[in-house]
């Protein structure tokens, strides 16, 4: 475990909070489980609730292959080629640790993986990466860099604060979002950071009235900017690319408006931790000099939490040439983080062993390598029909009521991701659309084997496992809130279906087509069939 930090906080079988355990120091730390090694050097959102064996997200440490799993707007649980995948990979880094030293190996090998994302994705070699624990620990770093940049009057405007991360509120005004950093440092959640302090405007993206993305959005970006940067402040714009929702906002031709009325006094970081978007549209990010949230964690199905920064060379050029970062983010990074050539912030920086983070990124890596060798128009053809199986599914339920549907239509510019791959629903009964507790109780029963409460053909609906991505709430103008669940596909469903064989992919395509099939079947039975004291009990008892 990271020898310098805390373990996650877990249950141990009576339920109750163990205390953080501090894990031993050098090579030795590489010994422990690998289950073990998966959650550690994380924050609090990873804890496994011991009982169950699953985090927050429904997700446990190891793969677990009968779950049906449509969750990766959310999280998914690691794969079985990746698991092998880290396996080996943790036995490399001992061979080189024993020659060379944890910390050093660990670097070197943190180096080779920037040199491995770069050709995945298709980035120029002047990307600079930084990685991290999670995406909203790189939106400190993207924070603290934009400070270093244009000064410490920033004010971050976030748009799509309603779909964005839990701790996005937080982070964007410099402060702590939980009570322990990854690295192991006690922190006071919402207390400032030093150096980062700072202001926050947030842009809610959906009109809780239409369920619809507002349309004005465009319109109030470029007032909120306006309003700040003639009160004489900085501007650090987080856009969004996509929400968990599937949306981007605001447009093209307001971040070009943003470009040309305000040079200097704006950076525009992209939040693209869904990375449900095409090389193209990445690459034009980058060109245009913003900053980029990315993880290997949602769409690309790698285990939680994966998260980078992609740092375009006109601003690591900006930053070598004598920007300062402040202080307090040192409580948020490694040494290894930083790229090679950022020598003053590594001097500055503890060489700690996140071997957590580390392996998660392996297991990332492991499956992005794997979605892109699967040639573009296969990957195109199964976004495109598990996508339109979704959606019929969507206006046939008498249950699940699809939220901002969309057509599908190809984009050039974006690749396979001019298709849809989140198909955000709410649930209703009897044309009532229910309310966040009970859609939070459905969306842990479809987690749970229930085939002992039903008989015949429902007892095989209801033992089907289901993981679908987290509710996100949904607040509405007069009336009480509600939540959407999401059904998702990500890049496993796409990688798995693939084989050289063309009859061959139709059949596996079918088979995730009847997967989702079964997770709305099951759904369907869960509002229709059991009562909302039964779901409360059910939750209750697991």
């Amino acid at each position: 475990m990271n020898s310098a930090a805390t373990r996650s906080e877990i249950r141990d079988s009576s339920g109750a909070d163990r205390p953080p355990q501090r894990a031993g120091g050098g090579l030795r730390d590489l010994f422990a489980l690998l289950g073990d090694l998966l959650i550690d050097g994380g924050d609090t959102r990873l804890a496994l609730d011991r009982p169950w064996g699953r985090s927050a997200y429904g997700c446990g440490p190891a793969p677990m292959p009968d779950l049906l799993c449509f969750a990766s707007s959310t999280a998914s649980p690691i794969s079985e080629r990746a698991y092998a995948h880290v396996e080996h990979a943790r036995e490399r880094l001992m061979h080189a640790a024993i020659s060379l030293g944890l910390e050093a190996a660990l670097d070197r090998r943190t180096e080779e993986m920037r040199c491995e994302l770069r050709q995945h994705l298709a980035l120029p070699d002047d990307v600079d990466i930084v990685f991290s624990p999670s995406g909203t620990d790189s939106q400190l770093h993207a924070l603290a860099l934009t400070r270093a940049l244009l000064g410490d009057a920033v004010t971050s405007v976030i748009v799509a604060s309603d779909q964005t991360g839990s701790g996005t509120a937080a982070s964007m005004r410099g402060s702590h979002f939980s009570t322990r950093t990854a690295n192991g440092v006690a922190v006071t959640r919402e207390a400032p950071i030093e150096g980062l302090s700072g202001e926050a405007v947030p842009l809610p993206l959906l009109d809780g009235g239409t369920l619809q993305p507002r349309s004005d959005i465009d319109a109030a970006v470029l007032g909120a900017v306006d309003a700040l940067v003639r009160d004489g402040r900085h501007v650090l714009l987080q856009v969004m690319d996509a929400s968990k929702l599937g949306w981007q906002a605001p447009g093209r031709e307001c971040l070009e408006e943003v470009a040309q009325r305000w040079p200097g006094r704006v950076q525009v970081v992209v939040d693209a931790c869904q990375m449900r978007l095409g090389g193209s549209r990445l690459r034009d990010h980058l060109a245009r000099g913003h900053l980029v949230l990315i993880s290997g964690s949602k769409f690309f199905g790698g285990p939680a939490f994966s998260g980078a920064l992609l740092v375009p060379r006109a601003v690591s050029s900006a930053l070598l040439d004598g920007g300062t970062v402040a202080s307090g983010v040192v409580d948020y990074v490694n040494r290894s983080d930083w790229t090679v050539n950022w020598t003053d912030l590594r001097a500055r920086s503890v060489p700690r062993a996140n071997i957590g983070q580390w392996l998660r990124w392996e297991a990332a890596l492991e499956e992005i390598a794997a979605f892109h060798r699967v040639p573009v128009a296969f990957r195109r053809m199964a976004i495109r029909q598990l996508g339109e199986a979704i959606d019929s599914l969507l206006v046939l339920s008498p249950v699940l009521r699809p939220i901002a549907r969309r057509e599908l239509a190809a984009d050039d510019d974006n690749g396979e991701f001019g298709f849809a791959t989140i198909f955000p629903f709410a649930l209703q009964r009897h044309g009532q659309l229910l309310g966040v507790g009970e859609t939070q109780a459905v969306y842990r029963a479809l987690q749970l084997d229930l085939s002992s409460r039903f008989s015949g053909r429902l007892a095989g609906v209801a033992a089907r496992q289901c993981l679908v991505g987290q509710p996100v709430r949904i607040e509405r103008p007069c009336e009480a809130p509600i939540a959407a669940l999401r059904l998702c596909i990500g890049a496993r469903q796409v990688t798995e279906a693939w084989c050289d064989d063309i009859t061959g992919c139709r059949i596996n395509l079918e088979a995730e087509i009847d997967h989702i099939v079964d997770v709305v079947a099951k759904t369907e039975l869960l509002v229709s069939d059991v009562s909302s004291q039964d779901l409360r009990d059910i939750c209750n008892a697991n």
